[in-house]
């Protein structure tokens, strides 16, 4: 079988991570992939924020965990090290799908790395807060972005899951 299909059928969201590191040349790698991902009229609208710094990760799990409405103490990111944040400008109108294609190609990058991965949502929410505009701004990001998904990463901490059986009746010829 043709290895991209491979890890298309093999590759699991992951909720159970290891703490330990992701080298930065494996992300940047996983990254890149994400820029090539297929997006509407070539406008290339999403962003991807890579975010490796502890306070920051734990901030951002802490928000995402009150959007989510989860007890306190609970981490939405799984322990996983790496957040990767993906943003669509809200000027282009195949925005949101542009995001969701580049969220694809994340994970399925990362799997072919050998990195575990799951896409983790309330970014929009997020990213509707003044102190989050004003990060994007800090990091002279000008316009207005939604937040697509966040992308965690980390090394799983179990075996991946085997995939669910596939549902019949979802394939029509015409």
């Amino acid at each position: 079988m043709n290895t991209t299909i491979k890890d298309m059928i093999e590759r699991r969201s992951t909720r159970n991570f290891k703490s330990d590191p992701v080298p930065k040349e494996i992300i940047d790698q996983i990254i890149e992939a994400g820029l090539y991902a297929a997006n509407g009229r070539g406008k290339q609208a999403s962003i991807i924020i890579a975010v490796t710094d502890k306070a920051l990760r734990d901030k951002l799990s802490e928000a995402n965990r009150e959007i989510g409405g989860w007890k306190e103490g609970f981490d939405p990111f799984y322990n996983a090290p790496v957040v990767l944040i993906v943003l669509a400008d809200k000027s282009c109108p195949t925005s949101v799908y542009d995001g969701s294609l580049t969220m694809g190609n994340l994970m399925l990058a990362a799997h072919s790395l050998g990195i575990a991965s799951c896409w983790i949502h309330r970014a929009k929410q997020e990213f509707e807060l003044d102190e989050y505009k004003a990060l994007l701004k800090s990091l002279g990001i000008d316009g207005e972005y939604e937040g697509v998904g966040h992308c965690i990463l980390g090394y799983a901490a179990e075996e991946l899951p085997k995939a669910a059986q596939r549902k019949e009746g979802r394939v029509f010829y015409i």
